[in-house]
């Protein structure tokens, strides 16, 4: 079976996108990288290692030092998918990803996005 687009492509040419839209929404990089290292586990130099060895979606998230656990309190649509319904692993863990970074470009209280 042919994998998805997505799961090749490098993590590195989709994390720009997440940074212009937080920043545009007024939020920072910074929020932006507690995010992503809350759901991954990802220190701050391993994740700019990551990003700096054009690692693909599929090798991020598999190299990634320990998912949370209460990832799965993340509810919503992405994409016109309920991210909770998405039977395919790695494909709910990048839509995991997808809905924090647009709860924190809606302003989402940190706590709230990060499940406290």
């Amino acid at each position: 079976m042919k994998k998805h687009k997505i799961y090749t492509m490098p993590f590195a040419s989709v994390y720009p996108h997440y940074v212009n839209k937080v920043e545009r929404k007024g939020r920072t990089k910074a929020e932006l990288d507690e995010v992503i290292q809350w759901l991954t586990g990802y220190r701050s130099e391993e994740l700019e290692a990551q990003l700096e060895k054009q690692t693909d979606m599929e090798s991020f998230f598999s190299e990634a030092p320990t998912m949370n656990p209460s990832r799965s309190l993340i509810k919503g649509v992405i994409c016109g998918v309920r991210v909770e319904d998405i039977e395919e692993p790695l494909m709910r863990e990048i839509r995991y990803m997808d809905k924090l970074v647009d709860e924190l470009a809606k302003g989402k209280a940190m706590e709230k996005v990060l499940r406290s």
